[in-house]
């Protein structure tokens, strides 16, 4: 039988070889927000890992937008140059397209790294004042940002623009917009974010709107060959917050947008409990692909190869993103395949830790490539 998680999937004019994702994650090794060796190391590591793509991390449009001041970003030539070299070396030996996901932290930014420390880093120690929706904080605790004015949003609107650029410059294949976990687009989105009222706030329609803008935006920007999906949450665990019929009305609009894939999460309130287990949040991913008939990527604490199958057997998603299973495994999808009787490309240098026949054979890739 033909293992669903392995076969290819189409977005625009680029071809996923399998639905297994490695799915963005920070790594705060970046300075002034370049790309550094470090990155060297993960992403080359997970471009030969066989998965069918590879997101890079959360990357701050402005340095204002970065969640800690060790968080990748590409708003100048420096930050572009760091990460074309990354690229120039990872690129040659990947077996699948690289994407990025571009976002903005909003009031939730200039934290200390993990293992770091706690809450806000101070101005006295590198730390930046925020912006949000309006001049509340994010939580108990934590800094009142600055709330946007229309010359502010103009201001990240064209930030996301200037990246999107960048990330074409760079010949990167997909693009993702975060606009999920209570940063700042998903700030604007949630009514626990967003007490304006303006034109921006209010109903959900109002609430939608700056976030719209700025897809539009970035799609304008994104050559119509490339594909590009969007992060944003299925509810954020709390009462009067965002639901699934919030998620499935802000797909349709992104739908109309010429969004390709939607990427379902949650959370993003200082508040929230959340109950975490295996595949939390398909049932969101799994409801937006229903109601709105549209690609979806589903995450979160999905480890089991067997379980990621039936996400994508019985419909329920077409991509499967791990994040902390990756950083547990990076060799994630070849175990996959081996217990799906399924195959993934190995580098020929690997050739010799195959386990099963379920992996390609040397002379298979030997042919492979001299076919190209």
């Amino acid at each position: 039988m033909t293992s669903a998680l392995f076969q290819p999937f189409q977005l625009r004019d680029l071809t996923l070889p399998n639905r297994i994702v490695v799915s963005p994650m920070c790594q705060y090794s970046a300075v002034n927000g370049n790309a550094t060796d470090w990155h060297l190391l993960h992403l080359g590591q997970y471009a030969v890992s066989g998965a069918g793509l590879l997101v890079i991390e959360a990357t701050g449009v402005e340095p204002e937008g970065r969640i800690t001041a060790e968080c990748l970003g590409l708003w100048s030539d420096e930050n572009e140059a760091a990460l074309a070299r990354v690229l120039q070396v990872v690129r040659p030996f990947a077996s699948m397209p690289i994407g990025i996901q571009l976002g903005h932290a909003g009031r939730k930014a200039s934290v200390r790294r993990p293992g770091a420390g706690r809450g806000n880093l101070p101005l006295s120690e590198g730390g930046w004042k925020t912006f949000g929706p309006t001049d509340a904080a994010f939580g108990p605790g934590w800094e009142e940002p600055r709330a946007l004015d229309r010359a502010g949003m103009d201001r990240v609107t064209q930030a996301f623009v200037q990246a999107t650029q960048r990330a074409d410059r760079l010949d990167l294949d997909l693009l993702e917009i975060h606009a999920a976990h209570g940063y700042l687009l998903s700030a604007f989105l949630s009514p626990l974010g967003n007490a304006r009222t303006d034109a921006y706030g209010g109903n959900r329609e109002g609430r939608m709107r700056f976030p719209l803008e700025v897809i539009e935006a970035v799609r304008a920007a994104w050559p119509a060959h490339k594909p590009m999906g969007v992060r944003f949450n299925g509810t954020d665990w709390l009462d009067g917050g965002l639901t699934g019929e919030d998620a499935v009305a802000f797909a349709h609009q992104l739908k109309a947008r010429g969004v390709d894939y939607m990427d379902l999460s949650s959370g993003g309130s200082a508040r929230a409990e959340i109950p975490l287990g295996p595949g939390y949040q398909v049932p969101y991913a799994a409801q937006v692909k229903r109601e709105v008939d549209v690609a979806t990527m589903c995450v979160g604490l999905i480890r089991d190869p067997v379980h990621a199958q039936a996400i994508v057997e019985r419909g329920d998603a077409d991509l499967v993103g791990l994040g902390r299973g990756m950083l547990n495994d990076p060799r994630w999808a070849w175990h996959a395949a081996e217990a799906l009787g399924a195959k993934v490309t190995v580098p020929h240098q690997y050739l010799r830790g195959e386990t099963t026949a379920g992996l390609p054979s040397q002379d298979t890739i030997i042919r492979s490539a001299a076919a190209r």
